[in-house]
C-alpha cells in the first residue's frame, strides 16, 4: 500500500511538471520557426500536417495568394513527390520574437532564391500554444522592393 501512495505522489508530481512546461518560449519558438523555413526549402508534408493549425491562413506578398492548411500540406506533398523544389535557398535575417501570454509573434526577414535573383520578404508569423503544443495559425510575407 505504502508503495501504491508514493508511486501515485510522484506521477501526480511529474504530470504537474509536464503540465507547467511551455512550448512558447523565446528558443523554442525561434527553433519551430527555423524548422518552418527549412521545411519550406525541402518539404516535409508531415511537418505541416502537425505544426499548422487546422485554421492555418498565409497571405503572401500583396495577397497575390492566400493559402491553407490543405494547399500548403498538398504542395509540400508534390513537391516531395517530385523529390524537388523550386527554391535554391531561404535564409533568415533579424529575427524577433514577441511572446504574450499563449501566443508567440515573430518578425524578421527571409531571403529567397529561386533564381534568377533572390528575393527578400518581411514576414510576420504567429504561433499559438494550444494543449501544450506549438501550432502556427498565421503567416504574412511581403516582398521588398529592390533598391535601385
Amino acid at each position: 500500500m505504502r508503495h501504491l501512495i508514493i508511486l501515485s505522489a510522484f506521477l501526480m508530481m511529474a504530470f504537474t511538471v509536464s503540465s507547467q512546461q511551455k512550448c512558447i518560449t523565446e528558443a523554442s519558438i525561434i527553433a519551430l520557426d527555423a524548422q518552418w523555413e527549412e521545411n519550406n526549402l525541402d518539404p516535409n508534408p508531415e511537418f505541416f500536417r502537425n505544426v499548422l493549425a487546422e485554421d492555418f491562413i498565409w497571405v503572401h506578398n500583396h495577397a497575390s495568394m492566400i493559402d491553407t492548411k490543405e494547399a500548403v500540406v498538398k504542395r509540400a506533398e508534390d513537391q516531395a513527390a517530385k523529390g524537388t523544389s523550386d527554391t535554391q535557398s531561404r535564409t533568415q535575417s533579424d529575427v524577433k520574437v514577441a511572446i504574450t501570454g499563449n501566443t508567440a509573434i515573430v518578425t524578421g526577414f527571409t531571403i529567397v532564391d529561386r533564381g534568377p535573383t533572390p528575393t527578400k520578404y518581411h514576414f510576420m508569423r504567429t504561433y499559438v500554444e494550444m494543449e501544450g503544443k506549438c501550432l502556427l495559425v498565421g503567416n504574412h510575407t511581403m516582398a521588398i522592393p529592390e533598391e535601385g
